[in-house]
Parts: C-alpha cells; sequence; structure tokens
C-alpha cells in the first residue's frame, strides 16, 4: 500500500464511522420542544459535530490501523479476494 493508497484507504472509513455515529443520541427540535421557524421539526436540535468527529477520527484510527497492517503484512492480498479468478498471473 503506497501513500495514496492509505489516504483513500482512511478517508472511506472515517467517512463510514462518521455515518454511524451521526444518528448517535440523536434529539430533533420537535422533541426538543424548540422548532426554529423555517426548519422542519425533525431538524437536529444540537446536532454535536465536533464531539462526533473526534470520535469518528479515533475509531477511524483504530480501524485503519488494524486493516492496514493486515494489508501490509500480507495476511490478506488482492489475489486472496480473487473469487472468480479474474486476475491473471
Amino acid at each position: 500500500m503506497n501513500l495514496t493508497g492509505g489516504i483513500v484507504l482512511f478517508a472511506v472509513i472515517w467517512f463510514m464511522v462518521f455515518f454511524v455515529v451521526l444518528p448517535i443520541r440523536f434529539q430533533s427540535q420537535e422533541e426538543a420542544g424548540h422548532v426554529v421557524p423555517g426548519t422542519p421539526a425533525s431538524a437536529p436540535h444540537d446536532a454535536n459535530l465536533k464531539k462526533k468527529a473526534l470520535i469518528t477520527t479515533g475509531i477511524a484510527v483504530v480501524l485503519w490501523g488494524v486493516i492496514a497492517s493486515i494489508i501490509l503484512s500480507g495476511v490478506i492480498s488482492v489475489r486472496d479476494l480473487d473469487w472468480f479468478g479474474r486476475i491473471k498471473n
């Protein structure tokens, strides 16, 4: 894995984890009892994006470390994932 591959892998993992973390402890404006005029009642009351981004980064770093070490060690390679024999020598 080269530098670009590592950055792309981290970005993909980060966004996947972020979309999982976003709905955790979600409270809509309707549930909070204060709907800002011009916004839907289902809009977030307080999104806590900074906290969720930090949590996402921590989880993504750990997952990236595990996945990158597996890739770099050679335990699993692209040829191992070629179930249909499409990669030619």
